[in-house]
């Protein structure tokens, strides 16, 4: 008999959980002799949905539909997969399997650890993804027993799934680039991925010369009052520098996954730069790196799974990782009072910061 699997996330989101949950229920998929399939869609922030009409979309409504149905008439699970932060993991099955991007510091929460210890088993996107679950412990009170817990931790198995490689072919879209050089940034407006600090370097570094940088970015959605509100934080940054020779291009909006990839693969497109203060699994670099394009980015955080090639001495035959990307040094330092978020981001925790002047090195360099 198959076994009744439950997948909950935000599978239709435009997000890093969307493509997650999307990327395990297409894994699913391909074991739908053993697995019957079950799906509970939920929302991610206030971030944007899917509108592509196409196969996959109607087999997810399909299985939506389906998982409503089954729910009606009481009916249970064998297996969850829940696709999401800890904070919102529940028991909804004898077996329960948390599947996260872990958090991008040095430290969870102690909810966290506190929701971990109901899963069977935890799935991460990276190793530094498991690295907090791995490393941190508290000292922490039994509330039913009163007992002093001194090293309260995580204690459920935990394994590193990287994404993987999927071929997509580009669809070429106009873009009216002025510059023959052009650094891409694909990201979301916001704190981590620190963006202020990469426009403002790039502007000083190459503010007398014709080189450009294209920022594929929304700060939640792909609106008309959010891409009006990312023109006015990147026009108030380029006010500082009216004399500028180089050129920065702010492309907002939905785009296919074929149109994505084709900025990867644009003529005039020279090197992704990635200035973050930590990612999970970092998938616009990985997309970018599948493709051969450059990548500048620090030595830390999720992209250190992929980023890294083993590379044999002849002499010696001993084994070493080669970065196989410009390489940006860091601090490792307490992250912003302006990215605390309670029981996720806790104030104590540590992330990259990435140092001004290698990183205009880095730039130069490429």
């Amino acid at each position: 008999m198959k076994k009744k699997i439950l997948i909950r996330g935000p599978v239709l989101s435009r997000s890093g959980y969307g493509e997650q949950t999307r990327f395990a229920l297409r894994s699913l998929r391909t074991m739908e002799e053993e697995l019957d399939i079950y799906l509970a869609i939920v929302g991610w922030g206030h971030t944007g949905w899917l509108f592509e009409d196409d196969e996959e979309r109607r087999w997810i409504d399909s299985l939506s539909e389906k998982t409503v149905h089954h729910q009606q008439q009481g009916g249970g699970y064998d297996i969850s997969l829940q696709v999401t932060i800890p904070n919102e993991w529940e028991k909804l099955a004898p077996i329960n399997i948390g599947y996260t991007a872990g958090i991008e510091t040095t430290k969870i929460a102690p909810v966290w650890i506190e929701k971990a210890n109901i899963m069977d088993k935890i799935i991460v996107v990276s190793e530094h993804a498991g690295y907090a679950f791995k490393n941190t412990s508290y000292q922490a009170k039994n509330e039913q027993t009163g007992e002093i817990i001194d090293d309260f931790k995580c204690t459920t198995p935990i394994e590193a799934v990287n994404y993987a490689i999927r071929t997509i072919e580009p669809e070429n879209i106009e873009i009216d680039l002025k510059c023959d050089f052009n650094f891409l940034v694909v990201a979301q407006w916001g704190v981590r991925k620190n963006i202020k600090n990469t426009i403002k370097w790039f502007v000083e570094e190459f503010v007398d010369r014709p080189v450009g940088l294209l920022l594929k970015m929304n700060k939640a959605n792909n609106s008309t009052l959010d891409r009006y509100e990312c023109e006015k934080k990147v026009q108030d940054l380029l006010n500082d520098y009216p004399n500028r020779k180089c050129k920065v291009h702010l492309l907002h909006g939905d785009m296919t996954e074929e149109q994505l990839v084709s900025l990867y693969t644009h003529p005039q497109v020279k090197a992704l730069l990635s200035l973050s203060h930590g990612e999970g699994f970092g998938l616009p670099i990985f997309e970018a790196a599948q493709r051969a394009l450059p990548v500048i980015t620090t030595a830390w955080s999720g992209q250190c799974d992929f980023l890294y090639m083993p590379t044999k001495n002849k002499k010696t035959n001993k084994i070493t990782n080669k970065a196989m990307f410009a390489k940006v040094d860091y601090d490792l330092a307490v992250i912003q009072k302006e990215a605390v978020w309670d029981n996720v981001l806790i104030a104590d925790s540590m992330w990259a910061f990435p140092i001004e002047g290698k990183v205009k090195m880095k730039m130069r360099e490429v």
